[in-house]
């Protein structure tokens, strides 16, 4: 993935201590994928990794922003214990009731190995601190901010 390809998926501002970024897509999902994206664009340069692992995520929360958070969380598990990173992302969002929504996504990346990949900051963990999400007619934008 070039950096014309990543123009309007996302962009960082600035956070004491932290990094925080707003994800934009054409739907709630479409913003979830590229947050996705964005978290590990921190870490890394994404258009150098490889969809060589392909992981099935399912997450189950109370509201939009929980879900939100707990989506990222699971990647950063799966990066934590698996040393995985990805850059390929395809999310579902259901709400299956006024409290119950579901996330089930496709994630493609590979192992990290310092070789290969760029070795940027390292995430912690997600925050609520400031966390939107806006849904207007043209589009979704999510603000995030992940502890570094």
């Amino acid at each position: 993935m070039d950096k014309q390809n990543t123009l309007n998926k996302f962009e960082f501002f600035d956070v004491t201590a932290d990094v925080g970024f707003h994800a934009h897509g054409n739907d709630l999902a479409d913003a979830f994928q590229n947050a996705a994206l964005a978290t590990f664009e921190v870490m890394t340069d994404t258009s150098q990794i490889k969809p060589a692992v392909k992981r099935e995520i399912s997450v189950e929360s109370e509201d939009e922003k929980a879900l939100l958070y707990d989506w990222l969380s699971e990647l950063l598990f799966l990066h934590d214990y698996e040393g995985l990173v990805f850059s390929q992302f395809k999310v579902t969002i259901n709400q299956k009731g006024p409290e119950i929504f579901n996330l089930h996504a496709e994630v493609c990346g590979e192992e990290f190995n310092q070789k290969t990949h760029e070795v940027r900051d390292e995430v912690k963990a997600v925050t609520f601190h400031l966390m939107e999400i806006n849904k207007e007619k043209n589009g979704c934008t999510l603000q995030v901010i992940l502890d570094t």
